[in-house]
């Protein structure tokens, strides 16, 4: 929720509310062997179940996206906004599927452009993700900063699935090295 809706639900001022927030999260951080955080995600505040904890949750409480999905929603958000004709090129003609699946997840947003569509991530990518923003350039670098740290990368340097729409010539499908499922 939004400040503002917390502090109309809630009855108190939005200055007030917002302390309130931030002591709570502080609170939450401090205390040892808690299971929540309070995480804020773009102009939202949500209370979520630690990383480390999700994984011992119930299949039921959680909200994996199948890994087979992991790929392009990655490509989507490192390239946002990015063209579905793109998409196709990088991972063939499965991509139709998993765009119409990553959108019934929320997870992207598809707008018509010309003969194609814009797939964009959405909050709730941003949630699903732990990214702490939700706008979509902000998305995007944070994004990249995290595949950077991860050294992903790190064997794909020159490679075309890396660059920018702009930047490509040609084909890319067949430099990318990525593994059938």
């Amino acid at each position: 929720m939004t400040v503002s809706e917390l502090s109309l639900s809630l009855g108190y001022d939005e200055d007030e509310m917002l302390d309130s927030l931030y002591s709570l999260r502080s609170t939450l951080k401090r205390r040892r062997g808690g299971a929540l955080q309070i995480a804020e995600v773009g102009e939202r505040w949500a209370i979520e179940v630690k990383p480390d904890i999700a994984d011992h949750l119930p299949k039921e409480a959680k909200t994996e996206l199948p890994k087979k999905l992991l790929k392009a929603a990655s490509l989507i958000a490192y390239h946002q906004p990015m063209a579905q004709s793109r998409l196709i090129e990088l991972l063939g003609q499965k991509a139709y599927d998993y765009v119409r699946e990553l959108a019934q997840y929320g997870m992207i947003d598809r707008r018509k452009d010309g003969n194609t569509r814009r797939l964009t991530t959405t909050r709730r990518f941003s949630e699903a993700f732990g990214c702490p923003y939700t706008d979509r350039k902000k998305v995007k670098a944070w994004f990249r900063e995290q595949v950077q740290n991860t050294g992903l990368l790190d064997d794909l340097v020159g490679k075309e699935v890396v660059k920018e729409e702009g930047e490509l010539d040609g084909s890319v499908q067949s430099t990318l090295n990525f593994e059938e499922e």
